[in-house]
């Protein structure tokens, strides 16, 4: 008899639909809320994304997972309320609650390690919401990369690949193809509170760094290193396999499901055979850069309502050959401008690095970027330091920084209440409002939550809170004015709230034209986690309109 192994997880769901994905340890017919799916197969595991139709609009559906026939979710005396399906209602103005956070590892026996991570902000979330009232759940939830850490594995997972092969030759207790990612996704997502919270509150994700590697995509001769080892071709294309299953398949509609060939294509090879050489052509497709383009398109969009959610890959899309360099390439960016114009009142930008960072911060990577186009020793020395300080933010690719606020002063300037941009990576929290060369009608903010779940080095602390001292952004700051190659910044910031450290989850409560955030810092006690309100943060309002050059 087929056993459920993971899920299941309710990823994409709007006004009449929902979809389901699990992972089971045989091939088998999955049932969802009346309706099935065959699973296909990846080198010899099974997979179903389940698709819901005809629900309707506002309401709420208690759902098992039944597995050829008998049922395999809820679990026995879990303990926890039913999982459930609850769709969007037809215009979506009421109340609005969208969690997102990034950067968490899995769960631990380890005593050194549960320390030394701290209190899992999704588990603590998952506790409170199982003893409220269901109208108080979040309506969505949004993770904005590290779901998973190819490169800092647990012990149980470093000891697991030990037994596979030799962890003395290189990448070590890194993963190294899709078998070990697949090992990854197991001992995340396989806690027993997250894994009621995700089979209960529609997810989206976009994958970061750790996903696949540090500093994964930073520069052209990082790719050229990295490329030389022995190792990377399967572990990159390993990373892009298990994400598509795990991650990308979820965020898509219906309709896009239904549109997309890759999956049509894994569906056909992978029912009744394995469709693993679908998707190594596929990721491999999705890897290539040509004429300033990639073969494969990782962000979407999803509405809600008067809310507008558009995730925004800043990895694998990025273009780094022959010169140019860019954060993604002109055709994806050409789809994020299209979509960001709509019918809506609030814009919410999925970015999982910040498009505003700490000033001196900033302007560092500005003028690094710069600074490692120069020949010789003194361009080395700067690519050095680009990756060994993580100079690869929306700052370091100044470019698509300056299209990216061109894009969002636009729309502010049109009738929404509110742009935002959601994001992680940072391992602090802070929020931080923008304006502009001209006034503008909506409020505009960098929103930044990380992590979810992990460590915060100690000398993190203290180097961004001085980062956001205006008076050390000061020299930076006259340098790149004096620049000839720099353009002077078309967008100006003051940090409203933070930093803040520790794990927490950020919450965007949307009501009409308003919307606030609230942060909240995860903690626990013998009795379990629990989690630490910290002053709201309210985000309409009338947008002040001043010109940088007109701020105090």
């Amino acid at each position: 008899m087929p056993e459920l192994v993971l899920g299941p997880l309710l990823r994409h769901v709007d006004t009449n639909s929902a979809t389901v994905w699990v992972e089971t340890d045989a091939p088998c017919e999955v049932t969802v809320a009346g309706s099935s799916a065959r699973t296909f197969q990846v080198e010899g595991h099974h997979y179903a994304l389940v698709v819901i139709t005809g629900l309707e609009p506002g309401t709420a559906v208690d759902y098992e997972v039944v597995l050829d026939g008998e049922v395999h979710w809820p679990e026995t005396g879990s303990g926890l309320p039913p999982s459930r399906i609850r769709t969007l209602p037809v215009g979506g103005d009421d109340d609005f609650l969208l969690l997102f956070g990034s950067c968490r590892l899995p769960e631990s026996d380890d005593p050194l390690e549960n320390v030394s991570w701290g209190t899992d902000a999704l588990a603590a979330y998952a506790v409170r919401m199982a003893t409220r009232p269901e109208a108080e759940w979040p309506d969505a939830l949004a993770l904005l990369g590290d779901q998973v850490y190819a490169d800092e594995t647990s012990k149980a997972t470093g000891a697991w690949i030990g037994e596979r092969r030799d962890v003395n030759v290189a990448p070590g207790t890194e993963v190294a193809d899709f078998t070990e990612y697949v090992r990854l996704y197991h001992e995340s997502w396989s806690a027993k509170l997250v894994r009621w919270l995700f089979s209960t509150v529609p997810t989206s994700m976009i994958f970061d760094d750790h996903d696949v590697r540090d500093d994964w995509n930073t520069s052209q001769a990082w790719r050229d290193e990295i490329e030389r080892t022995s190792w990377w071709s399967s572990r990159e294309r390993g990373a892009l396999i298990s994400y598509w299953i795990y991650q990308h398949i979820g965020n898509l509609s219906p309709t896009e499901l239904a549109e997309d060939k890759t999956y049509r294509a894994v569906l056909e090879a992978g029912r009744d055979g394995d469709a693993i050489e679908v998707l190594r052509e596929f990721a491999d497709e999705a890897d290539r850069e040509v004429n300033g383009r990639k073969g494969t398109r990782w962000s979407y969009r999803r509405d809600f309502g008067n809310v507008r959610l558009l995730v925004v890959d800043t990895r694998s899309g990025r273009i780094l050959e022959d010169g140019n360099r860019s954060m993604v390439g002109d055709g994806e960016f050409e789809w994020i401008e299209d979509n960001a114009t709509g019918d809506y009142e609030h814009l919410l930008i999925g970015s999982s690095l910040p498009w505003l960072m700490p000033h001196a911060i900033s302007h560092a990577q500005s003028m690094n970027e710069i600074a490692c186009r120069r020949p010789g020793w003194r361009g080395r020395l700067a690519e050095k330091l680009r990756q060994a300080a993580d100079l690869e933010h929306w700052p370091s690719f100044r470019d698509s920084s300056d299209r990216l606020t061109r894009l969002i002063r636009r729309i502010a300037e049109g009738t929404a209440a509110s742009v935002s941009v959601l994001s992680g990576d940072v391992h602090h929290v802070y929020a931080a409002e923008a304006t502009f060369d001209r006034p503008v009608n909506a409020r505009v903010y960098q929103l930044t939550c990380s992590p979810l779940h992990n460590r915060v080095e100690w000398w993190m602390r203290p180097v961004f809170r001085a980062a956001w001292w205006k008076w050390l952004a000061a020299f930076p700051r006259f340098l790149m004015l004096r620049s000839r190659h720099i353009k002077p910044l078309p967008v100006s910031w003051d940090k409203i709230a933070g930093p803040y450290f520790g794990n927490a989850v950020a919450s965007l409560r949307i009501r009409g034209r308003e919307a606030t955030m609230l942060i909240e810092r995860a903690s626990s006690t013998a009795d379990g986690p629990y989690l630490r309100a910290l002053p709201t943060i309210p985000l309409t309002g009338p947008a002040t309109g001043l010109a940088p050059s007109d701020k105090p």
